[in-house]
């Protein structure tokens, strides 16, 4: 009985462990999300911060990439990926997302990239990595959510309506309200920097998931994501910047401490983590809970930040995540008809392999192969035989 009870423990962990490890990763960025907003408040320059943000992460992986047991052998093509998905997301999203959270407030940044689930949806249909089929209920609800993502978007980005007090915020002066607050014109173009990153970000995503497939090692190729990222980062950076040598000081200030955290965590961490979730979900379960880090960020930036609530955004985001679980309702009914149609060509191959080791027949059997799975069945099923044979002999 116990041996069946820790048996079901450990199969419910297995299934539970891609939860945990995507709720583990929201608390991550919801963490950078407030910091990197307290050090852009202090004038860090963002292009900077992106460098000594993946250099930190390459230098917790450093020893994993010239690591040859880890990793296979390397190639032009997958390098050419490497360097894609190099200038995707630690370079052109991060740089975005940086300028857009600098332009916004945390909580809206975060709400906004809610819409990477539908991005990445479509991407992944363009590179036929999801299945779509109009007359299935699933595939019409992932359209239907998509389009609401966007809806939900721009409701958030144009609407503000009327301020919503918190319990906690009873009591702060003016002014603090004031320093976590921007106008509308800041607030539409740090959402159009926002969502071109998160066209970026969803990119990397479906980009990743196609890498891994002929370079199937995530701890390498996490290494080598922020070590290609942290020379186009600094390349980028001397030529936004024109070559001051003034935005490369750093003190031990949060600057610093934003810069390790997001390095150590959010890159070095959270490319690992997505990899391998995603050899296992595919890339849009990645993207599934980043409603729990706005809600996270929500919090923590009205205490932190003193970061105003309106009716209109709060409105926007439910639209926003009502339209990504119509993604992910429709992406959860894929992943069981799949798991299914596994099951389904297992069970041939475990019956054979069970009539091969009862050994009640003692002649060959003539077996016709009918799919690739069933081979190494077959292999097994031909070995005992022959050994049968040879015994009888």
């Amino acid at each position: 009985m116990n041996k069946e009870s820790g048996a079901t423990a450990s199969k419910v962990f297995q299934r539970a462990k891609p939860f945990i490890a995507i709720i583990f990763l929201q608390f991550g960025f919801a963490g950078m999300d407030i910091l990197s907003k307290v050090a852009l408040n202090e004038g860090m320059n963002n292009y900077v911060f992106v460098v000594y943000r993946h250099a930190v992460a390459t230098i917790h992986h450093l020893k994993i990439m010239f690591n040859r047991k880890t990793r296979p052998k390397m190639t032009i093509s997958i390098f050419t990926k490497i360097m894609l998905l190099s200038l995707l997301e630690p370079v052109i999203d991060q740089n975005l997302y940086i300028m857009g959270l600098k332009y916004t407030t945390a909580t809206f940044a975060a709400a906004m990239c809610n819409i990477l689930a539908a991005i990445t949806f479509l991407m992944a249909w363009i590179m036929r990595l999801e299945k779509v089929k109009l007359k299935s209920i699933r595939s019409q609800a992932k359209i239907v959510g998509t389009i609401t993502t966007v809806g939900g978007a721009m409701l958030m980005t144009l609407v503000k309506g009327p301020i919503l007090e918190l319990l906690w915020n009873k009591g702060r002066s003016h002014h603090e309200f004031k320093r976590g607050d921007v106008d509308l014109q800041h607030f539409i173009k740090g959402s159009l920097m926002i969502t071109i990153g998160c066209f970026s970000w969803a990119g990397f995503m479906v980009l990743q998931a196609i890498t891994l497939k002929s370079y199937p090692a995530e701890l390498s190729l996490t290494a080598w994501i922020c070590l290609l990222g942290t020379a186009e980062g600094a390349i980028a950076a001397f030529v936004m910047e024109k070559g001051k040598a003034t935005i490369w000081s750093i003190n031990w200030d949060t600057k610093l401490l934003a810069a390790l955290n997001s390095g150590i965590f959010c890159s070095g961490l959270a490319y690992y983590i997505q990899g391998v979730i995603m050899k296992d979900r595919g890339p849009v379960f990645v993207t599934a809970f980043s409603p729990l880090g706005m809600i996270i960020v929500a919090v923590m930036g009205s205490f932190i930040l003193a970061e105003q609530l309106y009716l209109g955004r709060i409105l926007g985001a439910i639209v926003i995540v009502a339209g990504l679980y119509l993604v992910v309702w429709g992406k959860s009914k894929d992943y069981k008809s799949m798991s299914l149609t596994v099951d389904k060509q297992k069970a041939p191959v475990d019956k054979m392999m069970d009539e091969c080791h009862k050994g009640e027949e003692n002649s060959y059997q003539q077996i016709i192969t009918i799919n690739a799975s069933a081979e190494e069945g077959l292999t097994r099923c031909a070995q005992v035989n022959d050994k049968r044979d040879q015994t009888m002999t």
